[in-house]
């Protein structure tokens, strides 16, 4: 269960990332929380976001290295709590008037395969995380 183990690491890390692209890099960050034209309340519920994305990646890492020895419980509260940020992103589209980037930015961002970049990165995490409760339960 080693490798599964250290897949749902992988991707509970990720969850980290959201306060790194939408506040600290300057060049994704002026699309999120540096942005002049989004209200306060769009960057309260962006801050909301980020922050479950850590304490998710955190719940995960906690369950999946915290807990000796690793039961098969603990891997999937871990693979849980660490597919949360990733799934609600996959879903987030089924509200009216969402968009994976604001208009303004349709020039930049590319679109790899036809997927906005966050929605392919969310996508292959939760494949990973598959991939790994496969493994799990093949290995164990």
């Amino acid at each position: 269960m080693a490798i599964a183990k250290w897949i749902v690491a992988f991707v509970a890390v990720y969850g980290f990332g959201g306060v790194f692209a939408d506040f600290v890099v300057p060049a994704t960050a002026r699309m999120h929380m540096k942005n002049p034209h989004w209200p306060p309340h769009a960057k309260f519920h962006n801050g909301q976001t980020m922050l479950m994305g850590v304490f998710a990646g955190t719940l995960s890492l906690c369950c999946v290295f915290a807990v000796r020895p690793l039961t098969l419980p603990w891997f999937f509260a871990g693979t849980a709590a660490a597919s949360l940020y990733w799934v609600g992103l996959a879903f987030a589209q089924v509200f009216p008037g969402t968009a994976w980037h604001d208009p303004e930015f349709d020039a930049e961002v590319s679109h790899p395969v036809g997927l906005d970049p966050q929605q392919l990165l969310g996508y292959i995490l939760c494949l990973l995380l598959i991939v790994a409760l496969g493994l799990a339960l093949w290995l164990r």
